[in-house]
């Protein structure tokens, strides 16, 4: 999506107040405000109603065209703005001073009415929604070597319940589908709805981490897929079977990395990283990353995208934990840190931090950072890069180091977002959105500047030169679908094994 072109302080205050109205209203009742100011006198605090009728109605066009500009994507799974657009759009389209003034803007907003799919004019049955798979879900080929596309709640998706015993049904389901229509689907494959009655009302759903961790989720809880853990489950039992919950014994692969790791040069791993990595970024709507800070649990629906970002940046940093610490021979284990320590700087030319600061996490794991006779192993070059890499990613006055790198990149750039989910946690409780009773503008500004940096890093197309080959094909369905250990309790058991203490 193009960032919309701002030419002065009035574009810009606009700007501010369509990324972060939904910080003092709500989105259907600031479309609701301005459909009112369009048909009548009225104030939505933008002075809109000291203007004349014919300019109040400019102002108001401006203002949607904005705004579904930078919604795009989103108006489908929000019901009652989409039906308010619908209306404004109808009133303005049957404005013939509009049309004979502004036919341009008129034909804009047209073609974005038509973007977001209101379906205007009239109401027609929504075509059958193609399955898309998550990753980490489902380990197909076919399916984790397309691009990625952005998922929004209505999508459906195919996802594994298992019971206590470590059997499963296969359920299709909507990604923000709540809990209980989740158990509602278990139990008809169950055929739980010919038992007695009551019987569903006694399953509950778990989530289960391969640490043991568990979590019971309620009922009124929706798009739970993308909030699990990587290697989280997702278990449904009767109230009295939750003690007896196990997690499903750990995916440790028999040959480590199936050999791709230490086959693949370092380059084509990390372009690999990078190139999945920026389709991951580039699903994220910028208004995912004031959701998620602002809204939490509510706005969950609108931060699938960012939520997979982030599970991968974990998933990554595990990634190597793992391969490291199944690596057997000393020599071969030494010879895969000088490797990552290169996709590492592979990943920092070409500019994504995400994947640059998440191999460094994983080599700081204290599982693999322990193991001294490996370390000791890896030349001189090495360690001073490696120590270069860890001083750029030190959080030490406000991550100061990563900040005057990241500054000095022009796009496209991958940054780490959850230093930008920091800065925006920051803002937010750093002041009030309302201060007596008037929104905190300078607030607001100082969150819409940061959703920019983000527009920034994606102003710019990613272009990586890749070749065409089997041996690609089979490179990038490996990055694509990692099978990682995320128990940290594992991880150090791995690790004593290879060098046990006094070694």
């Amino acid at each position: 999506m193009p960032p919309p072109a701002h030419h002065g302080p009035a574009d810009i205050l606009l700007d501010d107040i369509i990324l972060t109205h939904s910080l003092f209203l709500p989105t259907d009742q600031f479309l609701r405000e301005l459909l009112h100011s369009f048909v009548r006198a009225g104030g939505l605090g933008l002075g809109l109603g000291e203007l004349p009728g014919p300019r109040r109605k400019q102002a108001c066009l401006a203002v949607l065209l904005h705004f579904l500009d930078t919604h795009q994507g989103l108006l489908q799974e929000d019901e009652a703005a989409g039906r308010i657009v619908k209306d404004l759009y109808l009133l303005i389209m049957k404005d013939e001073d509009l049309y004979q003034e502004l036919q341009e803007d008129i034909m804009k907003l047209h073609r974005l009415v038509g973007t977001v799919e209101l379906k205007i004019p009239e109401e027609k049955p929504p075509p059958s929604k193609q399955v898309k798979p998550l990753f980490r879900h489902f380990r197909r080929i076919d399916s984790c070597l397309q691009t990625r596309v952005a998922f929004r709640g209505s999508d459906e998706i195919f996802c594994r319940v298992y019971m206590a015993d470590h059997s499963y049904v296969t359920i299709r389901s909507r990604l923000s589908a709540s809990v209980q229509d989740i158990l509602g689907s278990v139990a008809e494959k169950l055929q739980y709805c010919e038992e007695p009655a009551g019987r569903l009302e006694t399953l509950i759903l778990v989530a289960v981490a391969s640490s043991g961790e568990k979590v019971v989720l309620q009922p009124s809880d929706d798009c739970v897929f993308t909030t699990l853990g990587i290697n989280s489950h997702l278990f449904a039992c009767p109230r009295d079977g939750f003690e007896a919950l196990a997690p499903l014994p750990e995916e440790i692969p028999g040959s480590p990395g199936d050999v791709e790791i230490h086959r693949a040069e370092a380059e084509e791993l990390a372009a690999h990283l990078t190139a999945f990595h920026w389709e991951l970024f580039h699903c994220v709507h910028e208004l995912e990353f004031v959701d998620y800070v602002f809204h939490g649990q509510r706005g969950r629906r609108e931060t699938a995208n960012l939520e997979l970002l982030l599970q991968r940046c974990s998933e990554v940093q595990h990634w190597v934990g793992t391969e490291v610490l199944l690596c057997q021979p000393l020599a071969k284990r030494a010879q895969l840190l000088k490797k990552f320590i290169k996709i590492a700087a592979v990943c920092k030319q070409n500019q994504d931090m995400l994947s640059f600061y998440a191999v460094v996490i994983g080599l700081d794991n204290a599982a693999v950072s322990r193991l001294r006779l490996t370390w000791e192993k890896l030349p001189g070059k090495f360690k001073n890069l490696f120590r270069k890499f860890e001083n750029l990613t030190d959080p030490c006055r406000n991550h100061k180091s990563y900040r005057e790198v990241i500054s000095r990149m022009k796009p496209p750039v991958i940054p780490f977002v959850p230093l930008i989910l920091k800065d925006l946690t920051f803002l937010h409780q750093s002041s009030k959105t309302l201060q007596d009773g008037l929104v905190n503008i300078e607030k607001l500004h100082a969150v819409a500047e940061k959703v920019r940096t983000i527009r920034r890093y994606r102003s710019r197309p990613l272009c990586l030169e890749m070749e065409a080959s089997p041996h690609h094909l089979q490179t990038k369905a490996y990055v694509r679908q990692f099978q990682v250990i995320d128990n940290q309790n594992l991880l150090f058991e791995l690790s004593y094994k290879l060098e046990p203490d006094g070694q």
